[in-house]
């Protein structure tokens, strides 16, 4: 019988929304870039369909995906919705082209987002929606503020942030309840370590994005460690990574993402991998 996401053990959103704490990132079920639309959409179909079978209840995605595209194909591959799947999206970036992810926090904008998010998904109340980053062109206030409006009109249930510091997140909480906070965070960048420490003290979620550290310019010595780790197990990379942040805080819940169904095995797989206190150490934790 193939492990489930339940075995990775639960977290509550915003004291009313419990997911089993491994979900799935719907970014790179798009096209190259994250630019249009997948090479094969029945195969990405089939990812979201085979997550949710595998116990993922937890499905988190952008209206810049694509731009719109996962959205659409989350709808198209899980609509009617099964009792229980949060699916969370983010507004607040812009894509002009394949290579642009500009910021357009501007409440007329996230309103517009908002709404748009909600049609594309089939939705009437979007469960998180999470302000996917702070624009210096306004104030987070402002961008809040609309969050916290479209709330209160029903259309979303729980704010999230991402892409903040600690001085960012402290003024987002003095306008509305946040509930969780997206960075980027894995065994090579652990920049956001006290951010997890304040998730875990003040029960937000922390939601790392680029979870299994396979981006360009991370640092060599982590993955050494855990490249180590992975061999002694018989377990891949990814495995290991998603593992070792499972381990790291209970207050994490991690979205690896792929457009590939072996791959969503395998990284569903590690829910259930335990890494003992002395892999934690040789890892750093």
């Amino acid at each position: 019988m193939a492990t489930t996401a339940a075995a990775a053990g639960s977290i509550t959103l915003g004291g009313d929304l419990p997911v089993h704490r491994l979900g799935f990132g719907a970014m790179r079920i798009t096209g190259r870039d994250i630019w249009g639309d997948p090479r094969d959409p029945a195969e990405a179909r089939q990812v979201l369909q085979r997550a949710v079978a595998l116990g993922v209840n937890f499905i988190d995605t952008a209206d810049s995906y694509g731009p719109g595209v996962s959205e659409r194909l989350i709808a198209d591959a899980l609509h009617p919705y099964p009792p229980g799947l949060v699916i969370a999206t983010k507004g607040g970036i812009v894509r002009p082209s394949a290579g642009r992810w500009d910021p357009d926090c501007r409440p007329g904008h996230l309103r517009a987002a908002c709404e748009a998010s909600l049609k594309r998904l089939r939705l009437e109340r979007i469960d998180l929606y999470q302000l996917h980053t702070v624009d210096p062109n306004v104030p987070l206030e402002d961008s809040i503020g609309e969050l916290a409006r479209l709330q209160a009109e029903g259309k979303i249930r729980h704010i999230g942030v991402s892409n903040v510091d600690a001085a960012q997140l402290k003024r987002a909480r003095k306008l509305v309840v946040i509930v969780s906070v997206q960075n980027r965070y894995n065994v090579a960048d652990r920049s956001s370590d006290a951010m997890i420490a304040a998730c875990e003290r003040d029960g937000l979620a922390f939601i790392p994005w680029r979870p299994l550290a396979q981006g360009a310019g991370e640092a060599a010595a982590p993955h050494a460690a855990l490249a180590r780790l992975a061999s002694r197990r018989g377990i891949s990379l990814s495995q290991a990574a998603i593992a070792w942040l499972l381990a790291r805080s209970p207050a994490i819940l991690p979205i690896p993402g792929t457009s590939r169904l072996a791959h969503l095995e395998e990284n569903v797989a590690a829910a259930a991998i335990e890494l003992t206190a002395q892999e934690l150490r040789d890892v750093g934790r």
